[in-house]
């Protein structure tokens, strides 16, 4: 966790939702199965932010719901970040975005989601959003 000389730096991302489906795209650097998510921009509320994030990173267009469903935090060599993750009910996936050369974008079910996201607190967000759709 942070010491005391550690700063966390804020970011806000998307959980995209096509219908019964999750859309999910790899990190630039390692590879592994993330949501779209970066720094909240000047100007802009998080969940503005993020369906910006959403936009170029994934080539995702939808509407982002008003409350967070979680925050999780994961650390690099330039700090540790606090990510506050939003719903985003897909509209439409476009065919060519800003960054389809760095990342690949796949629509999997939430089960499958779970099983592709390394990330536990990701997961674990996750996991629990779609535990609370399915309650009466």
């Amino acid at each position: 966790m942070a010491n005391g000389s550690e700063k966390i730096l804020f970011q806000s991302g998307v959980l995209p939702i096509a219908g019964e489906m999750v859309v999910l795209i790899t990190s630039r650097s390692s590879g592994r199965w993330i949501i779209p998510k970066g720094y909240v921009e000047k100007g802009m509320t998080p969940a503005e932010s993020a369906a910006k994030e959403a936009w170029e990173e994934a080539g995702i267009r939808g509407r982002v719901l008003p409350d967070d469903i979680g925050i999780y935090r994961y650390s690099r060599p330039s700090g540790l970040f606090a990510v506050r993750v939003f719903p985003l009910v897909v509209e439409t996936l476009l065919d060519e975005w800003q960054e389809m050369h760095f990342r690949q974008r796949r629509l999997v079910t939430p089960s499958e989601a779970l099983e592709m996201i390394s990330h536990v607190e990701l997961r674990t967000i996750v996991a629990e959003y779609f535990a609370s759709r399915l309650d009466p």
